[in-house]
């Protein structure tokens, strides 16, 4: 699961000792609401379902195919469906072959949700073995379902513009310039990546 209310409140107030501006903006926006999503490897699979396109296409593409797959929805039974079943289902060739990338490294064993590397990197790494899974996929997975701590997804742009509102910035800073920046909150850079999500539209700011 991700990171609770408490977390994220105890790794902002460390945050905002170091940084007066974000303690300004906590003051004026109040804390974050968690964002938590299922561990496993469902989670990513909704993910490619949602890759490039409406979150009401994502929505009815999802439903086709939990009805397909039954709630469970077991590896094995996407393997052992055919094309045009899938496709059925909303779902192109591209994510076919993502979804199949991804259940053929559980099934497997290649890939085990529940014994990721303790290493942020090296998990990383295994993630994006995933056909159609980047560094921020996998980033935002280790954030939203596992809970840790110090994920800092740099190039993600609205948390390069809660940056640059945030720090009064001349500019949206860089991936690179991000990271840079979040090296001193270390190890709360993932409630920072929340509060940026938080305050990226937040009208009190």
């Amino acid at each position: 699961m991700g990171l609770s209310a408490e977390q994220i409140r105890q790794g902002l107030d460390s945050v905002s000792a170091i940084e007066p501006r974000f303690a300004i903006a906590l003051e004026r926006t109040g804390y974050p609401e968690p964002r938590i999503r299922p561990r496993g490897y469902a989670t990513l699979m909704r993910t490619i379902v949602g890759q490039q396109v409406s979150v009401a296409a994502a929505a009815s593409m999802w439903r086709k195919f939990e009805a397909h797959l039954g709630p469970d929805l077991p590896p094995e039974k996407v393997l052992a469906s055919d094309f045009d079943t899938l496709r059925a289902c909303g779902l192109s060739r591209q994510k076919q072959g993502y979804m199949r990338s991804l259940c053929e490294l559980v099934v497997s064993g290649a890939l085990d949700f529940h014994s990721l590397p303790a290493d942020d990197e090296e998990a990383i790494a295994q993630l994006t073995q995933i056909k159609g899974i980047g560094r921020w996929s996998a980033e935002i997975y280790l954030l939203f379902a596992e809970g840790r701590g110090d994920i800092w997804p740099a190039g993600d742009l609205a948390v390069q513009a809660g940056l640059h509102k945030l720090l009064g910035l001349d500019e949206r800073p860089s991936e690179k310039r991000t990271r840079e920046l979040a090296e001193p909150w270390r190890p709360h850079r993932g409630a920072t990546a929340i509060f940026t999500w938080h305050c990226y539209n937040n009208p009190a700011l």
